[in-house]
Parts: structure tokens; sequence; C-alpha cells
């Protein structure tokens, strides 16, 4: 058992998230970060789907009620058990009656933490995430509150030693600026060739709209192509008739502040989706602050494609080293 003392700004449960679903609406929610969320949970020893507490800016204050091991990973939110610093990245053991607790953040912006077991509430739509706009998943659909006490669950696989840690050169460092790689599409033909190069060479900042939805970005105003709206449209440049829209993918309402859609946004609507964010660069995204530096960088679908792969070339690589304990 684990007793929430103070909950932090955003804390909220997430697991891989809610897949397949996109058809009847459903975004998937799951941890924003899914390479710190895996591996967090490889330094544990859980089943890969095992869900976590997904902290954003200001972590918890957490007491634990049984021993048990933890890992935390992610943005650098500086941890620490009964007042003592300890290391991130890296297996720890906790004892009945210890306490977990953050200075504030230094890098990122989102830290993980596993329980050996995984964090045990029920399966909405086969996922434990927490999708707070409509109240479903995670620990009764919200984020966390002073008071709550969360039970640890049987997804443990295989236990872990004490002092595993992932090798430094595995660990992902964040910054204040940040190249962002998409895919151009799927309405880019939408904008001027002028505003094509304009959103690709422009440093956009991260305004305070930055959440689990999306995030805004202010920089300059794009413009669109004229035409005649086609029916289903709406009358601004920057409508389409309805679409599917990716998670990741970039909208720019009325040609001003982008919008790149993330794990609990809307499924589809009527803006123009100009770019999309590759399934790596979605982890960065999740380590973004409000008024950091943000250039969007195009990649073809063969790179990012190749990037998928060495990302997971590293997953591969960190959960060999853990099982070699």
């Amino acid at each position: 058992m684990i007793k929430v003392l103070k909950p932090g700004l955003q804390t909220t449960v997430q697991d891989q998230g809610r897949r397949g679903l996109y058809e009847i609406g459903m975004p998937p929610s799951g941890a924003m970060d899914q390479f710190a969320f895996r591996a967090a949970n490889l330094l544990v020893g859980n089943h890969p789907n095992a869900a976590v507490l997904e902290m954003t800016y200001i972590g918890s204050e957490l007491l634990f009620e049984q021993d048990t091991q933890i890992s935390l990973t992610g943005g650098n939110i500086p941890p620490k058990i009964n007042g003592d610093p300890v290391p991130m990245w890296e297996t720890l053991q906790v004892r009945a009656g210890d306490v977990l607790s953050f200075d504030f953040v230094r890098s990122g912006a989102r830290t993980y933490l596993a329980v050996e077991g995984g964090i045990d509430v029920p399966l909405v739509m086969n996922s434990r995430s927490t999708y707070t706009l409509i109240g479903i998943g995670g620990f009764e659909g919200r984020a966390l509150a002073a008071g709550d006490v969360l039970k640890t669950g049987d997804l443990l696989e295989h236990r872990v030693p004490a002092g595993t840690a992932i090798h430094k050169s595995l660990i992902p460092s964040y910054g204040k600026t940040h190249e962002i790689r998409v895919i151009v599409g799927l309405c880019s033909y939408r904008l001027t060739e002028e505003s094509k190069q304009a959103f690709l060479e422009t440093e956009w900042t991260v305004t305070p709209e930055a959440n689990r939805i999306g995030y805004r970005h202010k920089g300059q105003r794009l413009r669109f192509v004229e035409r005649e709206q086609p029916f289903g449209a709406g009358s601004n440049p920057s409508n389409v008739t309805d679409l599917g829209y990716p998670i990741g993918s970039i909208q720019v309402p009325d040609g001003v502040e982008p919008i790149v859609l993330l794990h609990d946004a809307v499924t589809g609507g009527g803006y123009a989706t100009v770019a999309t964010v590759i399934s790596t660069d979605l982890n960065r995204m999740a380590q973004i602050k409000t008024n950091e530096k943000v250039k969007f960088v195009a990649v073809s679908l063969e790179e990012a494609l190749r990037i998928r792969r060495d990302n997971n070339e590293i997953i591969r690589k960190i959960a060999d080293d853990i099982a070699s304990r």
C-alpha cells in the first residue's frame, strides 16, 4: 500500500495506453514518455504494461506501507527518501514507513515512478491509464489527491537487484531547446510555400497551454492557400472537411499558434493538420516545459522508421543489461 501525502501538481496512473479504440473516438492516454515508462518497469522487473505514476513538474510525497522496490525515470525532479537524495534510472529499495518526496524540477517535465507489481487499479477498456477529460481509468478517473491509498498489483515478472542502474550513455538528456522531428502532411498542401518553409524555420515557444491534450506554440502566423471552402468545411482557411488526427499531428487554427495533439486529444476534427511528430519524438515532447523552444525538423517516413528501430534497440540493450545482473 502507498499513501499519498501530497499529490504534486498533476500525478496520474498510466500504462502503455488504451490502444485500438480510435474508431470510437477514444484516445489512447497512457504514459506521455513511453521510453521512460518502459525503462522504469524494466528496472523493477515488471510486465511491460504494468501501471506507473506519471508526475508533472512537481513530484508527489508518498508513504510506503510495505517493503518494495521502485524506480524513477524521465525528467529530473530530484527524488529523496526520508529526506536523503536518491538516484534516478536505478532500482531502489524502500522499506515500510519510508517517505518518497521530490525537489523542484531541474530538467524535463515528467517523472515516472514504477513499483514492483505495478499500480493496481481496475482495467477500463483493457487499460489502467487515466483519461481525466471524461473521468475514466486510473485512480477513480482523476489525478491523485492527498489521502488516496494505492494498492500494488501482481505484474512482477522477476526480481531485479537493488542498485541496478541504466548506463548513463542510454539515458536521455533534456535541455531547454528541442528539435522535434516531423513528417510533413496530411494537409500541408493547404499552406502557402512560404508558410511551409516558415513552419520549419521558426523557433517556436511553448505557451502555458501545454498538457496531456496538446502543446500550443507561438512564433509567427502561417498563411493558407486561398480557395473556395468545400462543403462540410468551416469558413476559415485553416478548416478542412473533418478528418482523423494521428497522435502527434499538428494543427494551426487560423494560422496562429500550432498545436501538437497528444495522448489525451480528440481523435478527429476540422482543422488542417500540417505535420505529425514521429512516434519516438513524442517522448521528447513529454519532457518539454512552458517557455522552452522548439524547432520542427522534417524527416521522411523511412527515416522515422529507422529512428524508431534505433530507439527500440536501446530499450532492448537496457532489458538485456538488466537481465544479466
